[in-house]
């Protein structure tokens, strides 16, 4: 048996193959991914047969989300309410709480069952619900509380399929290339961020906010065989934690992220980004509609401009071979830039400008610290910690989406969107603070060091 890691040493951002070799129960492990040649620059991780298949199959699932994503928000702000931006970010918190109030479960169950079956139970869970409230609207019988429960259920299908699909992407790559992956994820992500709002608001013009949510109802099932064509024999599954007290627990996750300082300052900047200022469920909408007076073509345009910067973001992370916290330092501060520039702006068209900013700097931040987080995690512990990151990224909404709301119905939505300008900014201070700290003690180490003897 290897020896086992220290949590309590020193962590340097190393590819994890090393790190898992120093792991209780972990191997090295040659994969297909390892033997390939790395000269595919930004796309090298689609060298791997399984991610190709994983990834055909998202980048649909991912445009019927985005898609969902616009039909909701437009039915809750046009046709449940009367613009109300509260009820916004009710929705929104409902469907991100569970992140939090799952995360004891979540990053365990990630961990300790089988990635590949898990994902096929929660995305079919998410394609019947998405099933359900279409049918709600199309009969026309669908309230307010019924699209609050729907998003609660969603929430809590989404809360396990988060870290469990984070995760599973080291399963399908190998250690080696997996910020690339990590990276064209994102890219993926986006790029459907950029078809789904467009199309979804030519549907909602032409035939109504229903048949939108079944089209993403549809849209499971690429991901769904995707996930049964997979080569079982290929995936680079990490050793299982044994025990329900011992590594498999919750509270030895809670234990290792503790002791990375490193970790502990990633965490606290995304909980303030993802707290007040990844809420553009409330902020576009209500800017939108409110402050320019937009259709939802023009509002499902907006949502897709923003989705070119963040392909811009991600394209560019995908170029990286270590992500790090200067990265991430720099992302939160031109975020922070962004939102005051599209908060003060006078135009529709000059708004939509900043959004492309924001995007570059939101996948940014989110690209680099997914990454980060992944690549300096033990395997035995990833799900655990992926869980945590999510958790912190999104379940912070039912605390900061209902304030954003109230901040846009009493202030306005200009005031809201420099509110989670100041949210970069400070996570920006947290991380540059770090960084300070960091290099002060390395220089002492090495002054310290180098005295000669006697001295």
């Amino acid at each position: 048996m290897t020896r086992k890691e220290d949590p309590n040493q020193t962590k340097t951002l190393e590819p994890v193959a090393l790190v898992a070799n120093r792991g209780e129960s972990a191997a090295p492990i040659e994969t297909a991914a390892v033997k390939a040649d790395h000269s595919g620059g930004m796309f090298r991780s689609l060298r791997v047969p399984n991610y190709r298949i994983w990834a055909s199959g998202a980048i649909v699932s991912n445009v019927g989300t985005w898609m969902q994503r616009t039909a909701q928000d437009w039915l809750v702000l046009t046709e449940l309410t009367d613009k109300s931006a509260t009820a916004l970010g009710i929705v929104t918190a409902l469907q991100f709480g569970p992140q939090l109030a799952l995360l004891p479960f979540t990053g365990a169950a990630a961990d300790r069952f089988d990635k590949r079956k898990l994902l096929l139970i929660t995305q079919l869970s998410m394609a019947m619900l998405s099933l359900g409230l279409g049918l709600l609207v199309i009969t026309g019988a669908v309230v307010l509380w019924q699209v609050y429960l729907f998003a609660a259920l969603l929430g809590m299908a989404a809360a396990f399929d988060a870290p469990a699909r984070q995760s599973f992407v080291a399963e399908l790559v190998g250690e080696d290339v997996l910020s690339n992956a990590v990276a064209l994820n994102s890219t993926s992500f986006n790029a459907a961020r950029m078809i789904g709002p467009a199309v979804a608001g030519i549907l909602i013009a032409l035939i109504g906010t229903g048949p939108v949510f079944l089209f993403n109802a549809l849209t499971f099932v690429a991901v769904i065989v995707s996930l049964m064509m997979l080569d079982q024999t290929a995936l680079q599954k990490a050793p299982r934690p044994g025990g329900a007290q011992g590594q498999g627990g919750f509270i030895e996750g809670l234990r290792y992220a503790a002791a990375r300082p490193d970790l502990i300052a990633v965490l606290v900047m995304m909980f303030l980004i993802g707290t007040f200022g990844l809420n553009f469920t409330i902020f576009i909408p209500t800017m939108a509609v409110s402050v320019f007076g937009a259709d939802a073509g023009e509002y499902g345009a907006l949502s897709s401009t923003m989705a070119v910067g963040s392909v811009l973001g991600a394209l560019l992370a995908a170029k990286r071979e270590r992500p790090g916290i200067p990265y991430l330092v720099a992302g939160a501060a031109i975020f922070g830039g962004g939102m005051v520039l599209a908060g003060l702006s006078p135009s529709f068209p000059l708004f939509g400008l900043a959004l492309v900013l924001i995007g570059v700097a939101a996948q940014t931040v989110m690209t680099t610290a997914n990454g980060f987080v992944q690549m300096t995690t033990t395997p035995a512990m990833r799900g655990r910690i992926a869980a945590m990151f999510m958790a912190i990224t999104l379940g912070g909404t039912p605390l900061g989406g209902p304030i954003m709301g109230w901040i846009t119905d009493n202030l306005g939505p200009r005031w809201a969107m420099e509110a989670g300008a100041l949210a970069g900014i400070a996570a920006a201070g947290i991380g540059g603070a770090y960084l300070i700290r960091t290099k002060r003690r390395a220089h002492g180490v090495r002054s310290v060091g180098g005295r000669p003897p006697g001295d």
